[in-house]
Formats: C-alpha cells, structure tokens, sequence
C-alpha cells in the first residue's frame, strides 16, 4: 500500500495532478481553522472567519454556517443531525441541518473556546471561568458550574453521559455530576493549565493535554495515569481519539503531529505537519487511516497515515508566513497584525474583517455587506493617519469600547508610521 501511495504521489508531481491528500483536503476558508468534527457522513470546520464549513461527504461540498459575529472555536455535530457551535464572541448557536440558524444562547462573560455534546445535551467551556450546560432542543440552561479558579478550556461527557469533565487553566480536570452539579473528585493536578481533553469511545480512559507539553493517559475507574507521553514540545493544543481507540493524536505549539498506539502507549508516527505556527485542531477520519489537522492555514488539511511525509501544511501558506526580511517594514507590520482578518483590495471573501480598499477617508463601519459591531458604526471615526495611528497605539479595545476587533496594539511609533505608509499605498486613497 505505501509503495502505491509513493508511486501515485510521483505521478501528481509529474502531471501536476493533485495527490490523495491533497484531493482530501478542505479549502474555503477565509482564515485558519480552529475546529475539527468529523462523522461519517459530514465534517465541520470551525474557522477565525467567523463561520463554521459543513463539508458533506463524500462530495465534498460545503455550506456555510454565518451568524457569530467573532472567531469560531468549535462545532460539533449533535445526534439529530443539528449543529452547535461556539466562539469568542461568547455564544452558543444551534443550527438546523440546512445550515439555518435555529437558536442562539448567551451567559458567558468571556469567550467559548470548547464544546460537548451528548444526546440533546451541550456543555460549554468558558473563558470566564464556567461551564454551561445547556438543552440543545428548547435552549434552555441546564446548569452553571463556576468552581474552577482560572479559565475553563476544555470539556467532555462520559461515555454514558452521567458524568461531565472540565480542564482549565488552573491545572485541574474535574468530574462533575451531570445531573446535579455536584464535584465527584479532581481526576488530575498538573499544575500548568490544561488545554484539551479527548475521551476514549469506550469511556475507559481520559486524554489531556498541558501548557508546558504534558500529555497523559488517565484511567477513569482509579484515576491512576495509564501512560505519559509528554514530549519536548509545547503547548498541547488538540487531541483526536480514533473512533476504535486504537490510536490517539496530539498536536502541538510546533507544528507536530504525534501518533500513539494505544495497545502499548507507544509512538507510531511522529511527524511536522506545518512548517509555522500551531496545530489548533485534529480529528481521525472515519477509518482511523488518517488525519485532518487545522492551524495557521486557511486549509484543513489531511495527512494518510501511510503518507504522513506528504507536503507541509505551510505549502498553501498565505505571503505572510514567507521570510520577514524579504518585506518592508510597513508589510511585515501588516501581514503580523492585520493580513489574517483583511484584505488590502477587492473583496473581503470569506475573511474575518471587511476589505480594505479604499480606507483612507472611509467612515468606519460602512462597507456594505458587513456585519460590523454595534461600537464600531456608531463610533463616527472616519479612518486617516491619525485615527489609524490611535487605533494601534491605544489598542482597539481601548481606542473603540465594545469592538471586535481583535485585542492588540503596536507600540513603536515608527512601525505605526510605516504600517500608515503601507496601508495608504496599497489600499488606495479616495484623496488622489
């Protein structure tokens, strides 16, 4: 098998023809993917741009679930055949199977960064500190666990969904009581923040995943560690338990895939799948035979595990991730803070923010077509040297209370000053 997949893989080379990886990748998106589900007759990607992709096997093609005004950190696929799906701007949305929307649910304080589900059930994990139990059919909150002392990452339920269990950054997992609320035990203490966690099919074991690389195995009957298999590599981001637990995947900070064979806990591949940035989400296909994995890249790409040296998730890297010495300082200052959410022409396409053509004398909030935060259109800025230069020295959290723009600022005044210059070339301005 591996001899065909060679052979057929220096066949594309020749044509130009695309391999089987490449043919099984997902492309669409307008910004990098933060979420993988996968089943067996659908796949959904969660997305930076806003939107979740419901890719219908095996065609392929997808339908795109609009309405989160902020990033999307995961979706999952509930047994109805519905969707849900959570993001930064704090909520949980419920989606018909059309891809219309059906219910949006709010109470976090502070962004979703994970789901569960079970049945009708869906619990949510909150960077405010709470995990939300919620009734996926009549919206109705269940339950509000508040015990953690930092932010809450991750969640998942039991396998016979009496149970639930949170990770947060306060380096505990803890096991709850589904119904009632109440803490049963503290299943692990790592003491660096716990990121993700990955429940085995067959409820038995419990796979998490540290800040500081730590990954174990924990059997959920003692609590006992099974295996450690941390590596030097950090921080754990995603976590994918095959549907017949033979094999787990952990993805990291640095852009590896690591594949362990749950018989006996040893490493099986172990592989760089992008050459820049982080592994933010992993999910076995249906077979177990391969792997969708989502970071910095637009793409979900997969990697056949008879086949993991196929081309680096960087290969279909957006300009920003070439060398910064080639750029000028203005580019570099862009492509940093501004390139995954804009576009300097055209139109936005399915990215995160609107174009920015024509900026240069454009009251803020009034591209057409774009849903933008109540803050910003009614903030009366029309953006210039000035307010582009506020907006980064201040931060736009501070600068527009209430934004969605993402928080950050530039310090240096004289990579504001040369961002200004770059923007005010390549955007157009209405003035000349």
């Amino acid at each position: 098998m591996l001899r065909l997949i060679i052979a057929l893989g220096l066949l594309c080379g020749l044509t130009g023809a695309k391999s089987f990886a490449e043919e099984n990748d997902l492309v669409g998106h307008g910004g990098p993917v933060k979420g993988i589900a996968v089943t067996e007759d659908v796949i959904l990607t969660s997305s930076f741009d806003n939107s979740v992709g419901v890719w219908s096997l095996p065609d392929r093609n997808p339908i795109w679930l609009e309405g989160h005004s902020a990033a999307v950190n995961a979706a999952k696929i509930l047994s109805d055949g519905r969707f849900a799906s959570v993001g930064d701007d704090m909520q949980l949305r419920i989606w018909n199977s059309d891809g219309t929307e059906l219910n949006v649910l709010s109470g976090h304080k502070g962004k979703i960064i994970s789901l569960a589900v079970k049945e009708n059930l869906v619990a949510t994990a909150g960077w405010d500190g709470v995990v939300g139990v919620w009734n996926s059919e009549t919206g109705e909150q269940i339950m509000w666990i508040d015990s953690h002392e930092g932010q809450v990452n991750d969640v998942s339920f039991s396998t016979d969904g009496s149970r639930l269990f949170s990770a947060s950054n306060d380096g505990t997992i803890r096991e709850w009581d589904r119904k009632t609320g109440e803490e049963l035990r503290v299943l692990a203490r790592h003491g660096f923040g716990i990121n993700v966690l990955s429940m085995a099919h067959n409820g038995s074991w419990l796979l998490y995943g540290a800040l500081d690389g730590g990954t174990r195995a924990i059997d959920l009957e003692s609590g006992e560690v099974l295996a450690d298999l941390s590596a030097d590599r950090r921080p754990i981001l995603a976590l994918s338990v095959s549907n017949d637990d033979a094999l787990v995947a952990v993805g990291d900070g640095e852009g590896y895939i690591m594949v362990i064979d749950t018989q006996d806990w040893t490493v099986r591949y172990d592989f760089r799948a992008a050459a820049n940035g982080p592994i933010w989400a992993l999910a076995f296909d249906e077979s177990g035979d391969g792997i969708y994995a989502g970071g910095i890249s637009d793409v979900a790409h997969y990697f056949p595990l008879d086949a993991v040296d196929r081309p680096l998730m960087a290969s279909n890297q957006r300009s920003f991730l070439r060398d910064p010495s080639e750029m000028s300082n203005g580019e570099r200052q862009f492509m940093r803070k501004c390139s995954i959410c804009h576009e300097l022409r055209g139109s936005a396409g399915r990215k995160a923010g609107p174009t920015l053509n024509g900026l240069f004398g454009r009251l803020a909030g009034s591209v057409s077509g774009y849903h933008y935060s109540d803050a910003l259109k009614k903030s009366e800025i029309t953006w210039d040297e000035t307010t582009i230069d506020g907006l980064f020295d201040k931060g736009p959290e501070h600068y527009i209370p209430g934004t969605k723009m993402p928080m950050q600022r530039i310090v240096n005044a004289r990579d504001r000053h040369d961002l200004v210059n770059y923007l005010r070339t390549y955007t157009g301005d209405p003035s000349e």
